[in-house]
């Protein structure tokens, strides 16, 4: 029943007052010094290792993840979750190699290290490009998916759904990052505490079905009768091989979304620019370990609601059809429906926060580079700090209601979920990951060199992703290059067209760099030694049980 009964209110309304009334408490607390734009924006010195740690899983695990990837694992099982897996271990090379560039420079946003390492206008043009990214992608596709998700368990409309989660959001996001990072510790409890309920949920109503309870049995069941879900590694001839293909997952494109995502993104790294390298490197760490625990809150759910859907259970069969045929982002919903009434709130409550938390997140960011890298550069050189934040909390709120007022006209919810998302930022991503990497640890790597990267590299990933529109290549098809799509049309995986991609930025912005440097008589370069990229014991060990669990994960499950 797509209703919420008094007593899931009362739990999630219990969950919006301690989230409000805690998020108040810290900005009460922060007032009683004068406003500063790196306190508002960055909170600096002021979040702790769990802080941080949990802003960042916060700002990640959103509406895509709850209705995308859990629709992903009904469709094509446990392999999705190396978006989750890889990430943990992205996360540690970020720590110890992207962290201690960007703080020993004192980077604070992702144009200003443009800007530092390359030129302004580099900067200004990719300052635009992530206003509009965040602005008119994420903001609206958060936006729209998480309203989609709770009307579907609670049956309040869309528009009022989607007005509700703005302005939660709004008034989180106003508090700056410090209010942020301490109410998403609290988000991401629920978060986690929320979607281990629905799993818990989902694994016994397997196990009832078979007359065999217990969640032990449950999950022993859906790897029984949904063996087919539980490997990392698909070979050719996989229906889902043209989304996760094959070795890629672990030695190619795979590599370029995490790094591009956790080490030049914004609304990711931007949680542990305002710490020392110690506490940041900490928060990364943790972060690490809370992406090996994903998978179990959404995808396996989705495995189990593959099971019962083959079983043909209640009415999951009819509940999970959208326009007279399947749809596998209804998994989640449909397994939220089935939870008893109490439960089903606290379940409510962590979807919620997983998309408020994750908008905050990225609104903040919004605030940060339009106030820092184009008000305050371009516009108003001189303006005070208590200007900038007030230009920083106006900005949350007219790009918050932007992405309300042009989410409904996207069609987001007919574009399909977490693949889709992945492979259309892979149109940008190995541009920008070029551009960064060659700026941290070349030094030749011209300005010039980085504008081809980020233009050169959007439209090659545009030729190579219609070319097979435009021209027969069913010839190719043996060639291990072209794979035949769910249209019968043969194209090459995305995340294979991203590492294609990335090493022609990468060859690219070598030749335009050794050209240009035999007329340049020097250029801007960042200030970096080898003992920076040093970490301590304590995160050594960590950062090897990390590595040890993935390595077993992948070993189990290949």
């Amino acid at each position: 029943m797509n209703t919420l009964q008094l007593s899931d209110y009362i739990v999630f309304f219990i969950y919006f007052i301690v989230v409000a009334s805690y998020g108040y408490y810290i900005y009460k607390k922060k007032q009683r010094k004068e406003a500063s734009s790196t306190d508002y924006f960055l909170a600096e010195g002021s979040l702790t290792w769990w802080a941080i740690g949990a802003s960042l899983i916060a700002s990640n695990i959103s509406a895509e993840h709850f209705v995308g990837m859990s629709g992903s694992g009904f469709k094509m099982g446990l392999a999705i979750a190396t978006y989750e897996w890889l990430a943990a271990a992205t996360l540690i090379l970020v720590a110890v190699f992207f962290l201690p560039v960007y703080l020993k420079n004192k980077i604070y946003t992702m144009p200003q290290f443009l800007k530092t390492r390359y030129n302004g206008t580099v900067a200004m043009i990719m300052a635009i490009f992530w206003l509009l990214l965040y602005v008119l992608v994420n903001l609206t596709s958060i936006l729209y998916l998480g309203a989609l998700a709770i009307n579907s368990i609670s049956g309040i409309s869309i528009t009022t759904c989607m007005y509700f989660l703005a302005v939660f959001a709004i008034f989180i996001t106003l508090g700056g990052m410090k209010v942020i990072g301490y109410t998403d510790v609290i988000q991401v409890a629920v978060l986690i505490i929320g979607g281990l309920v629905t799993t818990y949920l989902a694994l016994s109503l397997v196990a009832d079905h078979f007359q065999q309870p217990g969640v032990l049995n449950g999950f022993a069941l859906i790897k029984a009768k949904a063996d087919d879900h539980f490997h990392m590694i698909f070979q050719q001839g996989n229906t889902n091989y043209n989304d996760l293909p094959g070795l890629t997952v672990v030695l190619g494109g795979m590599w370029i979304v995490h790094m591009n995502y956790w080490g030049c993104n914004q609304y990711i790294i931007q949680r542990a620019l305002g710490a020392d390298l110690k506490t940041a490197r900490e928060g990364i760490l943790f972060a690490a370990f809370l992406k090996i625990l994903m998978p179990l809150i959404v995808v396996i759910p989705g495995i189990a609601a593959f099971v019962l859907y083959k079983e043909g259970y209640g009415n999951f069969t009819t509940d999970m059809l959208q326009d007279g045929t399947t749809n596998p982002d209804k998994a989640y919903p449909v397994l939220l429906n089935l939870l008893p009434v109490g439960l089903k709130g606290l379940s409510f409550a962590a979807l919620t926060a997983a998309i408020v938390a994750s908008l905050a997140g990225k609104a903040n960011s919004i605030s940060t580079i339009f106030t820092l890298d184009i008000f305050k550069n371009h516009i108003n050189k001189q303006a005070s700090e208590k200007s900038l934040v007030f230009i920083g909390r106006a900005t949350v709120v007219v790009a918050m209601l932007l992405a309300v007022i042009i989410a409904p006209f996207l069609g987001i919810d007919k574009k399909g979920g977490f693949a889709y998302i992945q492979e259309y930022t892979g149109f940008v991503s190995p541009g920008i990951f070029a551009m960064f990497i060659l700026g941290f640890f070349w030094k030749k790597a011209t300005s010039n060199a980085a504008l081809f990267a980020t233009i050169g590299g959007f439209v090659l990933s545009v030729m190579l992703k219609f070319l097979p529109a435009w021209v027969d290549l069913s010839f190719l098809q043996n060639s291990g290059w072209y794979h035949k799509n769910g249209e019968g049309i043969y194209e090459i995986p995305f995340l294979d067209r991203m590492g294609i991609v990335f090493i022609c930025c990468v060859l690219g912005m070598y030749i335009i760099s050794q050209i240009e440097h035999k007329k340049i008589v020097s250029e801007n370069t960042l200030e970096i030694d080898s003992t920076m990229f040093k970490p301590n014991k304590g995160f050594v060990v960590g950062a090897l049980l990390v590595v040890g669990i993935l390595v077993a994960l992948y070993t189990l499950f290949w």
